[in-house]
């Protein structure tokens, strides 16, 4: 039980109150951190768990197309989605466009929908820093189904895989060139390739495509998550809601058979102890931004670049004082 205000009315499902518990995890100020934490703490005991979606793509690939259409289908089909798209922040500004909401028009729309889109900052591996404590909250408000939405594809779009259940990777129709493009690293945690825009002119560019990447699929070690045909690809086209069904279907069946053999649980369990460590990391990391450790490193640095210390021993001398603050 918490005496926080959002706490009762996220266990309701007010998406007022989830839009407000989101921008305080993501505050970077002392007090908001401390009353974050606690609100979290004091949800984690419900027990709520939602089936979180991963989904990358390339540019141009209609990533916002196919969320809307998808979700509008899950809707349909009785559940409550929340989606978190994470925009590419400026490297000198930090600023977003945050344009995601803008382009589900009808998504948005839905009582049964929550849209929240996150500058992704300074964050690699193409999710917010703190999206994975947005995902559970989420869950505590009752949410069935949470997808993550991506920067885009790139190497390091692994790390969404260590936030969702399931991932999903959206591409176009096109040649063997664009196969060649795509990263080793983002196929071998693909769950599902879902080739986008099946649909008029594409629709026979868009088969051969999936035939290709389905033969690329078939090159990567098999892996113990998953029952035999996964990760597979299919075609789908978000404009005209056609073969979503069915990946839905392909979808679920993988999560089912991955509750059955334990999979589910122990990578859930996995995913902890990872976002564990990197809160370790990050605090760690937050002791060198004080007045007193940047005039240490600034006068470390300096005897370096001199060449009167050794890298080495300034590191260690640097680390030593974090040690003892």
């Amino acid at each position: 039980m918490s005496d926080d205000p959002l706490f009762h009315p996220l266990l309701e499902g007010d998406r007022r109150a989830l839009a407000r518990a989101i921008t305080l995890v993501e505050s970077t100020r002392a007090d908001h951190r401390s009353r974050a934490t606690a609100l979290l703490e004091a949800l984690r005991g419900h027990g709520r768990q939602a089936l979180r979606i991963g989904l990358s793509g390339t540019p141009g690939v209609g990533k916002s197309t196919f969320i809307e259409a998808f979700g509008m289908m899950l809707i349909g089909a009785g559940k409550r989605v929340a989606v978190l798209a994470v925009d590419p922040s400026s490297a000198r500004t930090g600023g977003s466009i945050l344009g995601d909401k803008t382009r589900m028009d009808l998504l948005s729309r839905e009582p049964a929908a929550f849209i929240r889109p996150s500058p992704a900052a300074n964050q690699l591996g193409g999710v917010a820093r703190r999206s994975r404590e947005a995902v559970a909250l989420c869950e505590a408000a009752g949410f069935d189904i949470v997808l993550i939405e991506t920067v885009g594809v790139g190497q390091s779009e692994t790390m969404v895989a260590r936030i969702a259940d399931l991932f999903v990777l959206l591409l176009a129709p096109a040649g063997g060139d664009e196969l060649q493009g795509v990263k080793r690293g983002i196929m071998e945690i693909a769950d599902l390739i879902l080739v986008n825009k099946a649909d008029g002119e594409l629709r026979a560019t868009a088969t051969r495509t999936v035939a290709d990447y389905a033969g690329a699929l078939r090159l990567l070690r098999k892996r113990p998550r998953d029952p035999e045909g996964f990760p597979k690809a299919l075609p789908v086209s978000a404009l005209e809601s056609a073969g979503l069904d069915r990946a839905w279907s392909e979808m679920s069946d993988l999560v089912n058979w991955r509750r059955d053999n334990g999979h589910w649980d122990a990578t859930r369990a996995e995913q902890a102890a990872h976002w564990f460590e990197e809160e370790v990391r990050s605090g760690l990391l937050a002791r060198l931004d004080t007045p007193e450790a940047r005039a240490r490193m600034a006068r470390l640095a300096a005897d370096v670049a001199s060449g009167e210390r050794a890298a080495l021993a300034a590191a260690r001398e640097m680390l030593e004082s974090l040690g003892s603050a």
